[in-house]
Formats: C-alpha cells, sequence, structure tokens
C-alpha cells in the first residue's frame, strides 16, 4: 500500500514528500526527498521512516508543538553581522584545520 498524505516544496528540484508505505513487510510513515531533474527524478537516499507502531508517538510529539514554538524570530544585529558575506582575497587561503585524533 502506498498513499501520499502531501509534499512540501523544497526548492525548484526538490519536495518533500509524505506517505504511508509498506517496506518489508512492516507498515510505516515515510517523510523523504523526491527530486525532479534532468540527470534523475525519483526518491532520494534523504528521510526517514517511522513504524507505524511508533507512529502514535511521533503523533504526540508533533501535536506538542505550538505556533508560538515556530514562529519566526528576529535575527540579532550580531546575527545580522555574521550572516554578512565575508570579504575573500585571492591567492590567500587559510591552512586546513587539523582534525582531532579519536
Amino acid at each position: 500500500m502506498e498513499k501520499d498524505i502531501g509534499k512540501i516544496m523544497k526548492n525548484d528540484q526538490s519536495d518533500i514528500v509524505l506517505r504511508i508505505d509498506d517496506f518489508a513487510g512492516k507498515r510505516g510513515f515515510t517523510i523523504r526527498e523526491f527530486v525532479t531533474s534532468e540527470r534523475y527524478t525519483g526518491f532520494t537516499k534523504a528521510g526517514v521512516r517511522i513504524l507505524s507502531k511508533d507512529f502514535p508517538k511521533f503523533k504526540e510529539m508533533v501535536n506538542s508543538i505550538t505556533d508560538e514554538d515556530m514562529k519566526e524570530i528576529e535575527p540579532s544585529e550580531d546575527a545580522k553581522e555574521q550572516e554578512e558575506p565575508k570579504k575573500v582575497t585571492k591567492g590567500k587561503t587559510k591552512p586546513k584545520e587539523e582534525l582531532p585524533d579519536y
């Protein structure tokens, strides 16, 4: 069974698709990226699948989010400064940062 619930446009070539489907004999709720381009049209590997047994908890968590929680905030002056593009000097590059050994 496949039942598309809806989609949200991500950009000109990608949508986020919400659907109920069966995979490996188990029903679930899937949120995946669907791409339409010259090179490829179809679902990408990007996404998440919630098994039907876990869906009530997922739904409860989503429903706990209020409109107030999702209101856009005005960026502070510090954040606005960080968003400004940095000047690039030709011919000069920074050395790569060393990554710690784990």
